[in-house]
């Protein structure tokens, strides 16, 4: 075998894998409920998730959701012409209210479990 089929062969194998190993958005949708039930991810007071345990895929969940967010924020702002950390700060109060008993959010930078 040429080395140049075996470099084919290779980065191919590698391609083929990577997506088994990466999150998609929907993929990070569907398991943050379970990932905030387990304590893995809380709600923030800026509107964006939080890593409280970096286990499982927390951290990969939580950054596709806050780049979604942001970008939900960001169209937000452009459309009703207000500053950008005001509306994160709106979404996080909501995010926060929302979030059932028992669950984490973090307040004044200290992770709680809402009662």
């Amino acid at each position: 075998m040429t080395i140049y089929k075996k470099l084919t062969i290779a980065l191919l194998t590698a391609a083929l894998s990577l997506p088994v190993f990466a999150l998609n958005l929907d993929q990070a949708i569907n398991a943050l409920s379970q990932a905030k039930a387990s304590g893995l991810v809380g709600e923030q007071e800026d509107g964006y998730l939080g890593v409280i345990k970096n286990e499982s895929n927390a951290s990969e969940i939580a950054q596709l959701i806050n780049q979604a967010r942001k970008q939900e924020y960001q169209k937000v702002s452009a459309e009703s012409n207000v500053p950008l950390n005001e509306v994160e700060v709106r979404a996080g109060t909501k995010a926060q209210e929302k979030t059932p008993a028992g669950q984490f959010i973090k307040q004044q930078g200290q992770w709680k479990r809402k009662l």
